[in-house]
């Protein structure tokens, strides 16, 4: 996926230090050379007989999107001869080594992620040419009504299994549905850092997984979102998806910088090829930010500001004040007005905790477990409901 090679700096052709970028000569150890780009800063700049670590695979391959080399590394410069030197030297050969000979069938794809990077890798994507999924989206193609549960948080991932894989076991009748989870590039970009998602696939809980824009390392790559949920329902087959961003969202505290907005952008995708969105609320009573009180901001942004088309929106039916607050902010922002707004029971605590008996590790959210905030987890147990409610109810249509 990714090719690396060793090369020394020959020459300096251009450098920019306000863009902190230098285009460098290379020369390889069998004497070919190629240009290469160094992203440094003022204080780091390469010279001749620099030796550099090389992302070199766009080239080999032949590509125009990220078509050369980048440098990694700089490892030294020809002529030091202490011998931490060479001793360093010695170790960074034989890792070189033992790296290019763990390309795989994979590198076979050509769409290029991490794109002008030093660690830019080939993936092969769904849709490409040599995939074996090419021709299914050389055709016009729509998710066939396939509820998508669209979260702002990660944490709402296992949560959200958790529930379906209790409802799966509760209801064992028939066909079970198939879940997919669709990872954004909005967070963390290699879906390998995601423990939950290393749990659910081990525990089965999940038909597969697709990246799509810069995130790489599902199980199906795609190059954008719509195609990433048109391979969940016809790639993986999955009846229900759930899409959310990796682990490590950000937010600045103002009315639109924050990496959720990314939401609004996933109802679009879900509702112009025909599927039905279910939005995941994010809900809190036990947070000290007044903004993220009741139903975030963010969630309310999205739904109020930024989404053109009607999503379902479940929320919990929650007692005394908590419920009233709800309601209150619901009726004040007339969301009623321009998305389906249901209300759910909450799912019990003992149902919570019989859905989580199975999870090996303990969920939490902003470093809150079920006890600590139990909002949002009812408000991801609402949505979870209503997306299960569509999803069986299409199983239903399909078998009729």
């Amino acid at each position: 996926m990714i090719e690396w090679k060793i090369a020394t700096v020959v020459q300096i052709l251009s450098s920019c230090r306000e863009q902190e970028l230098e285009e460098v000569q290379v020369r390889f150890t069998d004497g070919s050379e190629g240009v290469a780009i160094h992203y440094g800063n003022p204080v780091l700049l390469l010279e001749p007989g620099d030796r550099v670590l090389l992302n070199t695979t766009a080239v080999s391959l032949g590509l125009g999107t990220g078509g050369v080399h980048f440098v990694h590394d700089v490892l030294g410069h020809d002529g030091y001869g202490d011998t931490d030197d060479w001793d360093r030297r010695y170790r960074e050969d034989a890792e070189l080594k033992r790296m290019e000979t763990e390309r795989t069938d994979k590198s076979a794809g050509h769409i290029m992620k991490l794109r002008y990077t030093s660690l830019q890798r080939t993936v092969m994507a769904v849709e490409e040419q040599a995939s074996p999924f090419h021709e299914l989206f050389t055709g016009k193609l729509s998710l066939e009504g396939m509820p998508v549960l669209v979260g702002e948080l990660h944490s709402m991932l296992p949560v959200a299994a958790s529930r379906l894989q209790q409802l799966k076991n509760r209801h064992p009748e028939g066909r079970q549905p198939r879940i997919a989870y669709i990872m954004s590039d909005s967070a963390a970009l290699p879906l390998a850092f995601s423990k939950h998602v290393r749990q659910l696939k081990e525990l089965g809980w999940l038909a597969g997984t697709i990246t799509y824009g810069q995130a790489y390392g599902g199980d199906h790559e795609a190059v954008n979102k719509f195609t990433a949920l048109l391979a969940a329902r016809h790639v993986l087959s999955a009846d229900l998806a759930i899409a959310a961003p990796g682990p490590g969202s950000v937010g600045t505290g103002t009315l639109l910088g924050f990496s959720g907005t990314e939401a609004a952008e996933l109802i679009h995708a879900v509702s112009a090829l025909k599927g039905r969105p279910v939005v995941i609320p994010r809900i809190s009573f036990a947070e000290q930010r007044s903004r993220h009180q009741g139903i975030s901001h963010h969630t309310m942004t999205v739904l109020q500001d930024l989404t053109l088309v009607k999503a379902s929106v479940p929320l919990p039916e929650l007692e005394g004040e908590k419920g009233e607050i709800l309601r209150h902010q619901m009726n004040g922002a007339q969301l009623g007005v321009k998305h389906d707004i249901s209300w759910h029971e909450p799912v019990t605590e003992p149902l919570w905790r019989e859905a989580f008996s199975e999870y090996p590790t303990a969920i939490s959210s902003m470093g809150r477990g079920l006890n600590a905030d139990p909002a949002f987890f009812a408000a991801i147990g609402a949505a979870v409901d209503c997306a299960w409610m569509y999803a069986t109810h299409k199983w239903r249509l399909r078998r009729a």
